[in-house]
């Protein structure tokens, strides 16, 4: 049976990671004009930059997430051969869903706060307002979602791994690959 550890550990990996991703929506930088001190020009002013922070600390803890996973699975390649049946089946589907919803999420985190941190620094002159370019609503939110997906994933992907990877009984009690050793 899968580990009750992995499972706990991951489970909570992966509710932090989907919180840090809906605060950095909630917290994303917002810019207001603002004329200067001698009313010479405009220019930007940026609020608190804390969802970059939130959607890295986000996206490190899906990443922490996923290789766990994929350490205690052995990446579903390596090790021993896994039952035919259904179980083997569903872990192949649930495998390839995994790492799909896993890099759609770590590319939504990744790019909401690359796009968070950036700030427009020019300023303009009396009749022009500068653009203050800002993250638009959502990047975070569809990230938060994909983290969700990948969380459920995740979790059943191992739970099917491992019944797979249990049931297994060689035929005759033997190791089933080809020998490389010699004759005796």
């Amino acid at each position: 049976m899968a580990s009750t550890l992995v499972l706990v550990i991951v489970f909570i990996f992966d509710v932090i990671a989907f919180g840090l991703a809906v605060a950095a929506e909630q917290r994303r930088s917002t810019a207001r004009v603002v004329l200067d001190s001698e009313n010479n020009y405009k220019h930007c002013v940026y609020d608190s930059d804390i969802a970059t922070g939130f959607g890295v600390g986000a996206l490190l803890f899906l990443l922490a997430s996923q290789a766990l996973i994929m350490m205690a699975s052995r990446c579903f390649c390596c090790g021993k051969a896994l039952n035919p049946g259904g179980s083997r089946a569903w872990a192949i589907i649930l495998f390839i869903a995994c790492w799909l919803t896993f890099l759609i999420a770590e590319i939504c985190l990744l790019a909401g706060s690359v796009r968070n941190a950036y700030h427009t620094k020019y300023a303009t002159l009396f009749t022009e307002t500068p653009s203050c370019e800002t993250l638009r609503k959502g990047v975070f939110g569809a990230g938060a979602a994909f983290t969700f997906f990948t969380a459920i994933l995740s979790e059943l992907y191992y739970v099917c791994y491992s019944n797979a990877r249990e049931s297994f009984q060689p035929y005759g009690g033997r190791e089933t690959g080809v020998g490389m050793g010699t004759y005796s």
